[in-house]
């Protein structure tokens, strides 16, 4: 049976989120039709600085930073914390390059999504169900990895089989995002962002004081194998796929729609500026702190076999069980954040994207609010049912979806927002070259010159980008004014 010591604060901490929910719905119950899409969408813009900051680290930090990497780390040593220093500046980089542009393209056309953005710039019915069927497959294999990273977490600190972990977990999360929409995602992600960084600083001292300081614990690694504290984990870890992960979890963060959409939500200026500094330093304390708990955790218990076990198993290792339930709500915070924005971004895509455009324009926002709750409530029942049989490795499952969506958005948003040439034609062969040398790549297991496959990827769709802007009709007057006037 489950200890009840630690069932029950994670409960609690649960019950805290559907509250949150139900009053976030109140405030999106109060407004008409277009003043609920911008509610239950994006939070009706009205973000602060802490805010926007703590749901954006929130939605990029998930099962693969708390769970997932750090059990790599486990397995490799500090080569993998080097890796995982490289996602360090990502707020800092969405914000500071999209953040301003973006937001006011998106106040002028009204768009609560990122495909409202390229439907608007590029004109093209093409370019918008291409971008909506990218974000519905993508977005539903990294849900699909932080489900699974959420019922086995609670699997292995409660004992409890891992369906049971799988229902409770997904039953909260698809109510609560369902329910609140979007303001309810953002007020539970700042919640969530600090219980991560407490969880972080508890478990770190937790994990120094059961391993006798950190020169005992490294003096531990050493003799277990000392290629755990090299920069490559002792040829483990390719140079060259070291330098590759500077585009996967570095530069190319700008074509993820869960993360872009927050640079629509923000109040002000000073909210932004704020953002990326509060962001920047946050994110850096988790990576690095997350991940270092991975490796010193070797040295105290060295023979987890599933590197996706290594956190929750040291966390019930090194703290009482008490705090341990308090604390595990961290990476359960980074999962249920992940999965909050990727549910609502998706039901997002279908209801305003699809549906309102491709035919229900006249519909009324009590209709429109009923839709928004069901389809995220299906698109999670889906997710749910597609997690009950799971992978080993979180980690690579999350990476895949990131490349599949970076492949797809990544040319398309920065060059629309920035190049005046950029066109439909550009857009849609950079998408279709993308995901499909994606696809090609992953499938054959291609590395070229030892690198990720997003890198040629991205070359790839960059090429075809373009090359189909200067062979496709240029973009009207009126969307050039709109963008660059």
């Amino acid at each position: 049976m489950g200890n009840s010591q630690i069932i029950i604060p994670m409960i609690v901490y649960l019950a805290i989120m559907l509250y949150i929910a139900y009053r976030s719905n109140k405030v999106s119950a109060a407004v008409q039709e277009e003043g609920f899409l911008q509610e239950y969408f994006i939070g009706g813009r009205s973000l602060g600085g802490f805010v926007l900051a703590m749901t954006l680290i929130a939605t990029y930090t998930s099962a693969s930073s708390f769970i997932g990497g750090p059990g790599v780390a486990y397995n490799l040593g500090l080569g993998w914390v080097l890796l995982a220093m490289i996602q360090v500046p990502t707020a800092f980089i969405t914000l500071g390059v999209l953040g301003k542009k973006f937001a006011i393209i998106s106040r002028k056309i009204g768009a609560v999504t990122v495909t409202e953005y390229l439907r608007a710039r590029y004109k093209s019915d093409a370019v918008v169900i291409l971008s909506s069927i990218a974000i519905l497959i993508f977005f539903s294999a990294s849900m699909i990895a932080q489900f699974v990273g959420g019922a086995r977490l609670f699997q292995t600190v409660t004992g409890y089989p891992y369906i049971v972990g799988l229902v409770i977990f997904g039953i909260t999360v698809v109510i609560y995002t369902a329910v609140g929409g979007f303001r309810a995602v953002a007020l539970t992600d700042a919640i969530q962002g600090i219980v991560m960084v407490f969880a972080t600083i508890f478990l770190f001292a937790a994990v120094l004081k059961a391993g006798g300081g950190l020169d005992n614990i490294m003096e531990s690694l050493y003799r277990m194998d000392p290629a755990r504290l090299t920069p490559d984990s002792g040829g483990s870890i390719a140079k060259p796929f070291i330098l590759s992960f500077w585009v996967l979890v570095g530069f190319a963060v700008l074509g993820l729609p869960q993360t872009t959409i927050r640079c629509m939500g923000f109040k002000d200026s000073k909210s932004l500026h704020n953002a990326m500094i509060i962001g920047t330093i946050v994110v850096g304390f988790l990576m690095i702190g997350m991940h270092l708990i991975g490796v010193l955790g070797a040295a105290i218990i060295p023979d987890i076999e599933v590197g996706d076990l290594a956190v929750p198993t040291i966390t019930l290792k090194v703290l009482h069980p008490i705090i341990a339930g308090i604390f595990i709500a961290g990476p359960l915070a980074a999962i249920m954040s992940t999965v909050d924005s990727m549910l609502i971004l998706a039901s997002a895509t279908i209801i305003k994207d699809i549906y309102i455009n491709y035919g229900g324009k006249n519909i009324s926002s009590k209709k429109i609010s009923k839709l928004s709750f069901y389809t995220t409530a299906i698109l999670g029942i889906i997710v749910f049912i597609l997690s009950i049989k799971p992978p080993e490795l979180l980690v690579w499952i999350n990476l895949f979806a990131f490349g599949g969506l970076e492949a797809a958005f990544l040319w398309p948003t920065i060059l629309g927002l920035y190049w005046k040439r950029a066109n439909s034609t550009g857009a849609l062969l950079s998408m279709v070259t993308g995901v499909g040398a994606y696809f090609y790549f992953t499938i054959l297991k291609i590395n070229w010159l030892g690198m990720h496959q997003i890198v040629p990827t991205v070359l790839i769709s960059l090429a075809a980008f373009v090359i189909g802007s200067f062979i496709g009709k240029k973009s009207d007057e009126g969307t050039i004014n709109l963008f660059f006037g």
